[in-house]
């Protein structure tokens, strides 16, 4: 593994004003000797010759040493295939001219799994007609833990944090990220359901543990790389096309359980309150008979799906 070593380079300005006098001002000056002092002094002509082209030849390679650097951007500098070192401060320097300097930038950057790059598309004349960039991403069909097939993507967002990492220990790293993000998320989508009654960890029922135990495996995978993993979310959750109705239909069933499991509960509370608040205030004394017949009537009310009509006794209570 390549550990990244940090390179501080010196400032640019001074060697690009040497450079440039040595390139535009000394050349054409030892010309202007040699055309001058030519005729008198022939031997030193091809000397002055010389000397003017090695200089325009000096001052040209020490300008290829200047180097930008833009604010969250790294240059990995390269001297015939060995490694110097990364600069990461922005700034204009001069480094060595025989140095290859590979630009890496440290932005953040996000992509969608399920997507593919677009690479640049030119035209005959050589005009750019499509930028280079990644297509929209499609949800991936996978099985969850049950064996039910699911459709499910994420959006994941990283940055390069280790240049040497990134440059030497894997071939693109742009493309092992959307590789190991992909084989991440089905990883996870097999070892948890999509739906859970027993409180188990579920894909649908507890986004926020899964989002980050996906962001803990993505990370895992991609140590070698020297990219962190900033955030990992998932952009589509549902049930494929050929099983959807079917799990509507049982979600709803669950749901419909649920709800009457619930009205259920608080109709008997409010029967035992009503019975409770009778007897305590002494409104009106029923028998076991009488008081069955109030309850049936109560949890009827309370649990009925349409509204009751009452039906009112005029006679006597017996």
């Amino acid at each position: 593994m390549t550990n990244e070593r940090v390179y501080k380079p010196m400032s640019g300005w001074i060697p690009l004003f040497v450079f440039l006098a040595i390139f535009l001002i000394a050349q054409p000056g030892f010309y202007f000797l040699a055309a001058t002092f030519g005729e008198a002094r022939p031997y030193e002509m091809t000397g002055l010759i010389l000397f003017g082209i090695l200089s325009g030849i000096v001052g040209l390679i020490g300008l290829f040493g200047c180097m930008p650097v833009q604010p969250n951007e790294a240059r990995v500098l390269l001297l015939f295939g060995a490694y110097q070192g990364s600069v990461h401060e922005s700034g204009f320097y001069w480094v060595n001219p025989f140095f290859s300097k590979k630009k890496i930038s440290m932005r953040v950057r996000n992509f969608e799994t399920g997507s593919s790059r677009m690479p640049e598309k030119k035209d005959e004349k050589g005009h750019v007609v499509q930028m280079k960039g990644r297509s929209h991403g499609r949800p991936s069909k996978v099985n969850d833990r049950e064996g039910n097939p699911i459709d499910i993507s994420t959006v994941v967002v990283w940055r390069v944090v280790n240049t040497a990492e990134a440059l030497f220990e894997v071939d693109d790293f742009e493309d092992f990220v959307a590789v190991q993000s992909e084989a991440a998320l089905r990883n996870l989508a097999s070892r948890h359901p999509y739906d859970s009654e027993d409180h188990q960890v579920s894909l649908r029922g507890h986004t926020v543990q899964i989002c980050e135990e996906l962001r803990h495996d993505i990370q895992e995978r991609l140590d070698k790389a020297g990219v962190q993993v900033i955030e990992a979310r998932l952009s589509h959750l549902a049930y494929s096309p050929e099983i959807a109705a079917a799990m509507l239909q049982r979600q709803q069933a669950q749901a419909i359980i649920a709800a009457r499991t619930k009205i259920v509960d608080g109709a008997v509370g409010m029967v035992d309150m009503a019975l409770k608040r009778l007897a305590q205030d002494k409104i009106v004394d029923l028998d076991p008979e009488r008081r069955a017949q109030m309850v049936s009537n109560l949890l009827v009310v309370l649990c009925g799906n349409t509204s009751t009509q009452p039906v009112v006794n005029a006679g006597t209570l017996y």
